[in-house]
């Protein structure tokens, strides 16, 4: 079994019997004596000079920022484990991966953290999710449409709300077409199985497939128009429009064999990916049928339910616009607020640490599900020095971190956020941005006396054409005059530094290699807050996403008695 802090991961049977609880006092001394460790100043001491304090042994350095990664530590509970405790005597849902509604990588995350949101769910016997930080509902949506669940997803921002809307709109617009692909895809499967069959029985499904056609291209031109907007690629227009006859189909296909009219397991469960009532049915204004006044009668005793149904069912995600922090009320957000679990894909800087403080403190909440990212906006209590008693502070969190003082600093953080996996597979640092950063810093400093500022440059680079029109476009948005700069003042500052690039990006390298290290203090403080709370049954850090494709990949785990 994997050592989770100290400690066995609770078996299967042993989750099931007491939620996975063990000796609370064991795995806080276990998780603050991983913390002691990262503080130990004797261990690997020698890669630095012990007078100028200088990096004297690069090869050293580097072994002892691998010690202390998450993945060396052996502190993560391994997903496939938490899953498997969290199953209970329930299949899994099996579905599909929602890359046609968004890119690779929040495909990636959003289909392996929303597989495991829907375990807890489960395993709580909660149907209530928020999810804070929602942004544009990409989490959000799936979780509702996929897993049924009630989800009010929360984000500071009003366009992204709006956005979340407008995204949801459309995903329930393009039902029809996504339901009809499903069907596409199995045939296709069919048909290449089929291969191996006599002549004749590949003769049979050709002449069905093309009436089946020829049906399909005899349907109104109006509702092809309205399929054919429906459908994001090219080749399921046909299949698409199919759905309007479905009756014809089923009469054309009695000929063949059972296996290939009937949908698999598999292909039930991607066509229940949203709710069946998500959209209009556009093949209702086709059924040109008379029914008979039984049938009439039925139609109206069942049309209250069926609206009921499908009104509950349209609505199970709930996007909303509020500022959330550790003192918020969801109550005055969320009015019909129940049992539920809260999740954070990726909050930003103190949102993770408040999604986990108000986790401990509402009873309403048994689950809880965070991956932070940004750490350079954590707000540290120990950074300035500063007496603010009444505020809640990013880091650090747990109790034995403030007894000893700890700040990271500014530096630090931006460090923990670059992402070494990513270098590591030949995605290179950008350098060149990087220097161009690096020589304006001089410049505003040398020319205008500013040391520090709380403007930012922002992704200037990727606009510029040159470093002079970068160094144009920085200074207008940090508000300096840039008049008082010539061009060939601006190319003496670059030609001044050019040859200390390959320093620049030395040093940069050896900041991504010391990342993970900062990120386990970050991380490590917040398991560490969770475990010293009396209300938790089980926490711990998971590895959810592959680094490479999301380098914010682990995710703060627990679950209330």
């Amino acid at each position: 079994m994997e050592k989770t802090l100290g400690y066995e991961l609770p078996s299967r049977a042993r989750w099931k019997q007491d939620s996975g609880l063990v000796s609370k006092q064991k795995c806080r001394e276990a998780a603050r004596t991983d913390l002691m460790f990262l503080t130990d100043d004797d261990i690997f001491s020698s890669a630095f000079c012990e007078n100028s304090e200088k990096l004297i042994n690069v090869h050293l350095f580097a072994l002892a920022a691998k010690y202390y990664s998450l993945s060396n530590l052996g502190v993560c509970t391994p997903l496939e484990d938490v899953l498997e405790a969290l199953k209970g005597d329930s299949e899994g849902a099996t579905g599909i991966k929602p890359d046609e509604f968004m890119n690779n990588k929040k495909s990636h995350e959003v289909q392996v953290m929303s597989e495991l949101v829907d375990s807890i769910a489960n395993y709580c016997g909660i149907k209530q999710v928020i999810d804070i930080g929602s942004g544009k509902g990409y989490l959000s949506s799936f979780l509702s449409m996929q897993y049924n669940l009630k989800v009010y997803g929360i984000d500071s921002s009003s366009s992204n709300t709006n956005g979340a809307h407008e995204r949801n709109r459309k995903l329930k617009k393009h039902w029809r077409a996504y339901q009809s692909r499903g069907k596409e895809n199995l045939k296709s499967q069919r048909l290449e199985k089929a291969n191996d069959r006599p002549v004749e029985s590949e003769i049979n499904c050709k002449t069905i497939n093309e009436e089946l056609l020829s049906n399909a291209n005899s349907l109104p031109n109006q509702d092809q128009v309205i399929i054919q907007d429906l459908v994001p690629s090219c080749g399921f227009t046909e299949m698409a429009a199919l759905e309007t006859n479905t009756e014809a189909e089923a009469d054309l296909m009695t000929g063949t064999q059972s296996h290939e009219t009937k949908l698999s397991d598999e292909v039930l469960a991607v066509l229940n990916v949203l709710p069946a009532d998500a959209v209009e049915d556009f093949s209702s204004s086709h059924n040109c049928v008379e029914l008979c006044e039984e049938e009439k009668v039925q139609r109206k005793m069942t049309s209250p339910q069926t609206k009921e149904r499908k009104s509950s069912e349209s609505n199970l995600y709930f996007p909303l616009t509020s500022c959330i922090t550790a003192e918020t009320e969801l109550k005055d957000i969320i009015t019909d607020l129940e049992d539920c679990m809260m999740v954070g894909l990726h909050t930003c800087g103190d949102l993770a640490a408040d999604t986990l403080r108000i986790f401990t403190a509402k009873p309403e909440i048994k689950a809880v599900c965070s991956v932070g990212c940004c750490y350079h906006l954590l707000s540290e209590q120990f950074e300035n020095q500063e007496e603010c008693h009444d505020r809640v502070w990013g880091f650090p969190m747990c109790q034995y971190l403030k007894d000893k003082g700890w700040c990271c600093g500014r530096n630090a953080r931006m460090s923990a956020c670059l992402a070494l996996e990513r270098v590591a597979v030949g995605q290179m640092l950008p350098t060149e941005s990087l220097f161009y950063r690096a020589v304006l810093q001089v410049i505003i400093e040398e020319i205008y006396g500013v040391t520090k500022s709380d403007r930012h440059v922002g992704k200037t680079f990727s606009k510029s054409s040159s470093f002079v029109d970068y160094v144009r476009r920085s200074l207008k948005k940090l508000q300096l005059d840039d008049s008082k700069l010539l061009d060939s003042c601006i190319m003496d500052y670059y030609e001044k530094y050019k040859h200390r690039k390959n320093e620049l990006e030395a040093f940069n390298m050896l900041k991504v290699v010391l990342a993970p290290c900062i990120e386990v203090l970050i991380l490590l403080d917040r398991l560490c807050y969770l475990k010293e709370q009396e209300n938790i049954a089980w926490s711990g850090l998971v590895k959810l996403f592959d680094p490479v494709k999301s380098p914010r990949c682990y995710a703060v785990i627990a679950l209330k008695n």
